[in-house]
Order: structure tokens, then C-alpha cells, then sequence
């Protein structure tokens, strides 16, 4: 699909290739994007990203300076999954005509049922394996924009891709050392679905997969009554999140109060979770220290 639509998108003049000289010029919807991003290009591209560190994504609200970013774009990455529901209005709104590439596209995605509703889930970076597909088609259409870095992109793909493969398979091991009984989480918000079916660790959350709504107190108390019941060991903050939730349900259920996850963005640059891998890595150390017996 992403082939198609940038051949189409010559055909059509949507963009011409740049020259070696001209970085490309790219904007990404949010902060884990932005560092896959620039892992591929490299040098040969200057990104910018609408929704930056430690901002939650789900409470974005575009503003004019926000279209006048993707009008001066070659390229707009989303994640796609309805992530950003904002983005076709955003992007009329630009009058600019970057070439869109839909991170996501080609992942076997999830849903999850939300206040009645049955909606995918857009949380697939979750998943390193996804993150995997998500770098391949960022990188196929870096080489369509910009054919004189297709070394350059394949190169530093083929690193980033194998980076992600000892990071994938660091997470398993280090769950693998948690007894099975004990890889139960509750987060505050249903961002790890993902995650829960790659790496086999139980999560809730009494939000659903976004933090725009606020739970009710009947959600928060059958929470409570589930950590209870199935003796769940920890509660986690998250990085986008109110911590009074969480602090609030560990303090009623007796769960430990763990660490932060990051979940939807990265933390700031000199911070622990700065890119994709050190975000997962962080995440990894906080539930192992959280769960080991």
C-alpha cells in the first residue's frame, strides 16, 4: 500500500525527490515516531513532531502553526489505527500536499471493546515486532523521496532493525524471569494491549485506550475488586497520566505502587525513555522490579 500510493503520488506531482543537498523535511505525528524517524534518515533529514515528548496525544488539540509544520513538509508520518483522528482536517487545513505514510500499515491489528464500542487499537508500537514493519515502511518511502539516500536509508535501517531484534528478544528473556502467576499489571490507561499478547503479561486499565474520558467510580471499583481477587502485584503510573488514579487504586487494593511506564511519548531527550529502545528498556526495568518476587 505504501508503494502504490507514493508511485501514485509521482504520477500525480504530490512531490518530486530531492537532491542530495536538500535534506528532507519531515513531520511526524508524535514523539515515538519521530525518533524511528530519524534512526533512518539519519543526516539526510530534519524531522519535526506535532505531539513532543511527555505530551499525551490523545489530548492534542491542532493549532495554526501545526498546518503551517506539515505545509513546509515532504513528508507527514502517522501512526495510523485512528491514532490521530485530527489529521485529515489538519492536513486540508495546511494547503500543503506532504506525501503521507501510514506507519502501521501492514500490522495485524487489535480491538478492544470501550464503553460498548469495538475499536482498534492503536497502540501497536507496543509490540516490538510492529516497530519493526513501522521502520521498513518509513524507510521505503525515505528511498522514493530521496533515491539518492538508498544506501544511507537501507544501511541504517538493517542497523536499527537488528537493534530491535536483541531489544525483542532482551524483553522476553527478562520476562521469562518473572513467575507466570505474577506478570499482572493495572495501568491507568489500555495502552499495552499490544504488549499484553507479545510478551504474555496481564494488564487492565480502568480507561480505555484513550485518556480523554475519565473512568467511573464503577470501573475503578471493579478494578479494585479484580486486583484483589486475582492477587495482581502492582499498579503503574504512566508518563501521560494523572498519578492520583493510580495512587488512589494501589492505596484501596493493597497492590504496590509501581513505577512509570511510558506509554504514548518519550520522555525528554537526557531523560530515561528518549528513544523508542530506552523507552521500552525503561518499561521493561520498572515491571520486573515491580513483579519479582
Amino acid at each position: 500500500m505504501i508503494r502504490l500510493l507514493i508511485l501514485i503520488g509521482l504520477l500525480v506531482g504530490w512531490f518530486e525527490p530531492v537532491h542530495a543537498t536538500e535534506p528532507v523535511r519531515i513531520v511526524t505525528s508524535f514523539s515515538i515516531l519521530s525518533d524511528i524517524v530519524q534512526q533512518i534518515g539519519g543526516e539526510r533529514v530534519v524531522v519535526d513532531t506535532l505531539i513532543g515528548p511527555e505530551e499525551d496525544a490523545h489530548m492534542f488539540d491542532p493549532a495554526p502553526k501545526d498546518a503551517a509544520r506539515i505545509a513546509a513538509a515532504k513528508l507527514l508520518v502517522i501512526n495510523g489505527l485512528g491514532f490521530e483522528g485530527w489529521i485529515d482536517r489538519l492536513i486540508k487545513a495546511s494547503g500543503g500536499s506532504p506525501y503521507l505514510v501510514i506507519a502501521s500499515d501492514g500490522i495485524a491489528s487489535h480491538r478492544a471493546t470501550i464503553d460498548g464500542r469495538n475499536i482498534i487499537d492503536p497502540h501497536a508500537w507496543q509490540d516490538v515486532g510492529n516497530v519493526r514493519l513501522y521502520a521498513e515502511n518509513i524507510a521505503k518511502a525515505l528511498i522514493l523521496i530521496d533515491p539518492e539516500g538508498e544506501n544511507t536509508y537501507k544501511n541504517q535501517l538493517s542497523r536499527y532493525d537488528a537493534d530491535l531484534v536483541t531489544l525483542d528478544r532482551e524483553i522476553r528473556t527478562d520476562l521469562a524471569k518473572i513467575p507466570s502467576d505474577r506478570r499482572k499489571i493495572v495501568t491507568t490507561h489500555d495502552a499495552f494491549g499490544y504488549f499484553s499478547r507479545a510478551y504474555g503479561v496481564e494488564m487492565m486499565a480502568p480507561q480505555g485506550v484513550s485518556t480523554e474520558s475519565e473512568p467511573s467510580a464503577k470501573d475503578v471499583a471493579r478494578i479494585i475488586r479484580q486486583i484483589k481477587a486475582d492477587h495482581i502485584p502492582a499498579v503503574f503510573l504512566e508518563n501521560i497520566s494523572d498519578p492520583r488514579l493510580a495512587e488512589r487504586i494501589a492505596s484501596e487494593s493493597g497492590a504496590k505502587l509501581g513505577g512509570k511506564l511510558y506509554s504514548d511519548a518519550l520522555s525528554r531527550e537526557k531523560a530515561p525513555a528518549g528513544t523508542y529502545i530506552a523507552m521500552m528498556k525503561t518499561n521493561i526495568r520498572e515491571l520486573t522490579r515491580a513483579l519479582m518476587p
